[in-house]
Parts: C-alpha cells; structure tokens; sequence
C-alpha cells in the first residue's frame, strides 16, 4: 500500500462511499476524509423516483435508502464525516479541498465525485411545490404531494420523469408529461426507439404532450398551473422536474482541471493534475471499449469508476485502466427498460417490438460491430448482449443471435399452447 497518508473523497454519495470502502478493504491504514454536501450518510439514489414513491399503508414508511450506518463509517471504516458543507474550492498546488464554510482539507490523495446536479427551471425558486427529484429531500416531498393527490405535471419525459408518471399512476393520478423535443430520450436511445419507449406512456393512459416547451410555472406562493407555449393551461398542485442534470464542477472552477462536460480523466480515472482522481456522473473518462471520452450518469459504473480510481490514486505507478459496457435500467408502469452499450449507430434494427412481441429487443450498429442493445422485458438476456459488446461481436453475428433467440421464445409458446 502507498506511504500516502490522507485520501480525502468530496461527494458521499454512492461513488463516495465505495471509494472509502475500497481504500480500507485494499489495507489502507491513513486518514480518510469525506465531504458532502448533503446532511445525509450516503444513500441509494435511483429507489427515489421508483419505489420510494409508490404508497404505502397509513403509517408505513418508505425503506430507508442508505447504504451504511454512521457507526460502520464512523467506527469501523475509521472515516472522519464532513457532511451538510459542500467543497467550495480546490487548489492542485498546496494540495487542499476548501469548504464552504471555510475550512481548508489538506490530502494526498483526492477522489472527486460530486455527481450531477439536476437541472431547475428559472424563474421557480421561490414557488412551493415545484421540485427536481435528485436528493432525499425532493423524494420526501414528492411523496407526500403524491399521498395528497396532486394534480402532477412532469416536465421532461426522459427516465426519472417517466419513473415519477408511472408511480403517479400506479396510485390512480392522472399525471400530465410535458416534452419540448418532439421526440423523448433521443440522446438516451436515439429517436427511434425514443418514439418505441414513449408508446409506453399513451398504453398506461398517461397524458404525453410533445413538442411543446414551458412557457411558465405560476401560483401565489404556491404552484398553481403551467403555462405551455402552444397557450394551454395546465392546472397542477405538484411539478417535478426532470430535465436532466449537469456535471457538478462549479467547485472546480480555477483549478486547473480539465473541465468539460464533467471532469476529463484519461483511460485511469486521472485528472492530470497528481494525486487527483475522478469517478461516477461527474467524470468524463476515455472508455476503452469504444474508444471515445463518455461520461456516465449510471449506478453500476459509479460503483465500479470509485474501486479503481481509489486504487489508483492509492498505488501511483500501478494503474489500472477502466473500461466497460454502460449499462442502465429503468421501471415504467409494469415492465422494465434495460440498455447496454452506446446509442450511438448508423442502424438500429428492432427484432422485437411491442406491437407484435409485447417486449422489445432493438440492436444499435456502428460500421460492422454491434455497439447497443435495448430491451423491455428483456432481463434474461440482456446481459448476453453486454458481453457480445465486450466482445466487439460482428453486427451480423448479433442479429443472427437476437432471431434464434425470438424464434425459441415462439415456439415455447407454441408448446405450451398445445399442452392447454
């Protein structure tokens, strides 16, 4: 283990916290320090705007989300909790994490991870009931407009939006989903299958409007109604936001990091700057696999990104790359959506489709090598296709694979027809 004796780790949410547990089950013995600006011991994000929401029995509350107890940090991690003060500051030079309450954290080693921030609408600060859904807080509060039921309009139809529609109709609301792209998720899946995802909505009896923006947010002191641009009034009690987030590096600013759409790691997590590491939404890092920088708002590379980048940062000179398939869920109504690999293809071929199959199982081509994979119901094999990606399998070869598999389902189902 290295003679470096303080890692300090500024973000204590899930790449936070794997990134202590590492340093300490690889036999670090130094001082640990970690800052985050929440109030809260780290704890799970995506149940928030999944089964957080759904309602329970009058006084039944939702399980709690966090990962580990402050004892087991405390006591047994040996780790010194700065949480509730943001970092404010970093200087690369004298080798310090500024607080915003102005103490300065000297470091050996430091593992930035400061996630995203979700973006807000302007203008909204000030009205109660509006909300982005990416704290604690914002869940509680969801929730609870939820359990009232509120009149809910979600503006942005991507995941943690259609994740808030589908648990406010799972309750029997009427949740209206407002999208300015004409398209939902095309970043996400690309328009094809963004349109494919959002049938998902209207089959539910979700109201999904498109291609019309929000002109205003308004209510005395308290929401009242959303304004669209097209003139419609839409009466609401609650507004959850969902319009994505963007990589939080303020803190960052004249630091000398590489700064751009997150913080610019090479293929180990490293920033550049020595002793330095970045990992989970916040890191922008070069992905091996596909040969491109990407960064990642996902729960599994988070998890993954803090192990190695910990490792790195703890053993200069014996580096590790990262590299890896991206994968990511996401519940709406009763199925679940599941994609591996990069959006990114010159041809999406669709083998199965809802219409036909009730599920979907959609192939992302870029040249000759498959690259993507999108499935609904897919989860006994989806991981398949993350290993043909890993694999850098030919396009032909996937598809080939994806029709036997189609064609055993069908005559599964014709064996169980005749046994009836």
């Amino acid at each position: 283990m290295s003679d470096q004796r303080h890692l300090v780790v500024v973000g204590a949410s899930l790449a936070g916290l794997r990134a202590v547990e590492t340093a300490r089950a690889d036999g670090f013995d130094g001082q640990i320090t970690l800052i985050g600006s929440e109030p809260y011991l780290p704890y799970d994000r995506p149940p928030l705007s999944k089964a957080y929401l759904d309602r329970l029995p009058d006084g039944q509350a939702p399980a709690s989300t966090e990962f580990r107890s402050e004892d087991i940090l405390r006591d047994e991690l040996n780790v010194t909790l700065l949480l509730g003060v943001p970092a404010s500051g970093l200087n690369t030079a004298a080798r310090v994490v500024t607080t915003a309450d102005g103490r300065e954290v000297s470091y050996d080693a430091l593992v930035i991870a400061t996630g995203a921030d979700a973006r807000t609408l302007p203008g909204t600060e000030g009205l109660d009931g509006v909300h982005t859904l990416r704290t604690v807080d914002d869940a509680v509060a969801v929730r609870a407009a939820l359990d009232s039921g509120a009149r809910t309009v979600v503006i942005g139809a991507g995941f943690i939006g259609s994740e808030v529609a589908s648990g406010a109709r799972k309750r029997g609301l009427s949740p209206v989903v407002v999208e300015a792209l004409p398209t939902p998720l095309v970043r996400a899946v690309g328009q094809q299958m963004g349109a494919a995802l959002a049938s998902l909505h209207t089959r539910n009896g979700t109201d999904l409007r498109c291609g019309v923006a929000v002109a205003s947010i308004e209510g005395d002191g308290k929401v009242e109604r959303v304004v669209l641009t097209d003139g419609t009034v839409i009466p609401a009690d609650l507004v959850v936001v969902g319009a994505g987030a963007n990589p939080g590096v303020g803190w960052l600013e004249g630091s000398g990091l590489e700064l751009d759409n997150g913080v610019v790691c090479d293929e180990n997590l490293w920033t550049g700057v020595t002793g330095v590491y970045a990992a989970g939404d916040v890191a922008r890092w070069r992905n091996g696999v596909f040969d491109r920088l990407m960064r990642l708002e996902h729960w599994t590379s988070a998890a993954e990104q803090a192990a190695i980048a910990t490792r790195n940062a703890l053993n200069p000179g014996e580096f590790k790359s990262y590299s890896t398939v991206p994968y990511f869920w996401s519940d709406w109504y009763d199925v679940r959506i599941q994609f591996v690999g990069s959006p990114n293809a010159d041809e999406i071929v669709v083998v199965e489709d809802l219409d036909a199959d009730d599920r979907i199982v959609a192939l992302y081509r870029e040249d000759d090598r498959l690259v993507g994979v999108l499935t609904v119901d897919g989860q006994t094999e989806i991981m398949k296709y993350r290993g043909k990606i890993l694999k850098h399998e030919t396009f032909v070869d996937a598809v080939a694979f994806a029709e036997k598999r189609k064609a055993a389902r069908a005559a599964k189902r014709e064996v169980a027809k005749a046994s009836v």
